[in-house]
């Protein structure tokens, strides 16, 4: 087992909203260039492709006020509507067949969704000010988006 396999990490979150909400948010480029990146940052409609099925790819830029670019890519690995998405994350180009996986699971609670969003091979906690806050962040645009 590598380092790599050791590092991962849970956020689960329940949003109001019913989960046909949520899987639009995940699975729609104009949602998605609404929440995909942290606070402060955006992510240009025009930056976001989507190919939502098993072995389709996706990929986004976010952009922080710097200026600085954060190009995006992966690949679904399953795509089971409306409940489950998993999906590689990584560079562009990148192609490691050990790249971060990201599975989000929605679960229906009526008016109501539990989200879970695990992330396999990068490690994060509360209050890095990387990954797992930045993600963290991204939920609560989601959040805001869902109003």
């Amino acid at each position: 087992m590598t380092e790599t396999d050791q590092k991962t990490f849970t956020i689960t979150r329940i949003f109001d909203a019913p989960r046909a909400a949520l899987w639009h948010a995940w699975t729609d480029p104009d949602e998605a260039a609404a929440w995909w990146h942290p606070r402060g940052v955006v992510t240009p409609r025009d930056s976001v492709e989507l190919d939502v099925r098993p072995g389709g790819t996706y990929k986004y830029t976010m952009i922080a006020p710097d200026g600085s670019t954060y190009p995006t890519f992966g690949v679904y690995r399953e795509v089971v509507e409306p409940e489950r998405l998993s999906f590689t994350w990584a560079d562009p180009g990148d192609t490691s067949a050990d790249a971060p996986l990201i599975t989000v699971t929605l679960e229906d609670l009526g008016e109501q969704t539990r989200m879970t969003f695990r992330l396999d091979g990068y490690g994060g906690q509360p209050g890095d000010d990387g990954v797992y806050d930045g993600w963290d962040q991204a939920f609560d645009v989601l959040v805001e988006h869902l109003g």
